[in-house]
């Protein structure tokens, strides 16, 4: 997912919100199926989310720039986590690194989203959402250390989730 493509993430968290409930609300794509506007990825049985990005870190790596941000995504992170446990109860904490390791030993791979949620991040808070087959996760994620820190957001079938 490229947020410079066609889209940037939203600027706050009622339209971060909105941005969730719109792709609860979205089909999945069917069969071989994709689409990427840049801040929603979506395939079949998924989308995943970009709600917010930081800079990029490729032209300077430090403490002084890289703790704001990753305190801007933690706060933000928090936001949405309340808002969705105000809506749903609490989440349950699902650990990432199994499909990552699954991947990494020539298995089946992890279905998706979670094949992607795994390379970027070790967690996720997921909530099922009440009257519906879908799930909800929100997880902190970076691809390498030069990236962006990334607010992210899944949706997925209940089947794709373990539990």
């Amino acid at each position: 997912m490229d947020t410079d493509s066609s889209g940037t993430p939203p600027t706050t968290t009622e339209a971060r919100l909105a941005l969730i409930d719109s792709s609860l609300a979205r089909p999945f794509p069917v069969g071989e199926e994709s689409e990427d506007s840049g801040v929603r990825s979506s395939g079949p049985g998924h989308h995943l989310l970009i709600l917010r990005a930081s800079r990029d870190f490729w032209d300077d790596r430090s403490p002084e720039l890289v703790e704001p941000a990753e305190q801007e995504i933690e706060t933000e992170f928090s936001a949405v986590a309340t808002a969705l446990s105000d809506r749903w109860g609490e989440p349950e904490t699902v650990d990432l690194w199994p499909y990552l390791e699954r991947d990494e030993e020539g298995a089946e791979a992890a279905p998706e989203p979670l094949g992607q949620l795994c390379s970027l991040a070790g967690s996720m808070q997921v909530w099922r959402v009440p009257g519906s087959t879908r799930w909800l996760g929100l997880a902190v994620g970076q691809a390498d250390p030069e990236f962006p820190i990334w607010l992210l957001a899944a949706v997925g079938g209940t089947t794709v989730l373990p539990g």
